[in-house]
């Protein structure tokens, strides 16, 4: 059986992260720093990228996991349902965009994006604490490098 523990130890990981619902995706990103220095990883080996919004993430992960700089990127935003269709169409190319990038480049990309009916549940996901969803697609990250290593 092939294994790999989330371990940041010699990994180098890109986090992209959307602007949109910022207080939202800043508690992602909190969350997945955190993991990242939990884990054993050097801060200088943790690149972070903002873009505006959920859409335009895929492009940028894309970008990253395909420039052979990085073990695995993270993907994080968040999604809130509205009155309007806007959701499904911005939330289902989100991660379509996002599983492309990862297949095309061969890179992990772990998928961080919150798509959620309300506010308050997007804030419950982004807590502090070992729920934080960010922290989750790190330790995601983390582990998926370590077994494509393995492979």
């Amino acid at each position: 059986m092939i294994e790999a523990e989330p371990s940041a130890r010699g990994r180098r990981i890109a986090i992209v992260a959307a602007r949109f619902n910022d207080l939202v995706v800043s508690s992602l990103l909190k969350g997945a720093t955190r993991a990242w220095l939990e884990r054993g990883g050097a801060p200088a080996d943790l690149a972070i990228v903002r873009v505006p919004g959920a859409f335009e993430l895929p492009l940028a992960a894309r970008k990253l996991a395909s420039s052979g700089r990085f073990d695995a990127v993270v993907a994080l935003g968040c999604v809130i349902r509205g009155d309007t269709p806007h959701f499904e169409y911005v939330a289902g190319e989100c991660a379509r965009g996002l599983q492309l990038a990862s297949l095309e480049s061969g890179v992990p990309v772990a998928f961080g994006v919150l798509t959620v009916e309300t506010l308050e549940q997007a804030l419950e996901r982004a807590a502090s604490g070992p729920g934080n969803k960010g922290g989750e697609a790190m330790e995601s990250a983390l582990e998926m490098a370590g077994v494509l290593a393995r492979l």
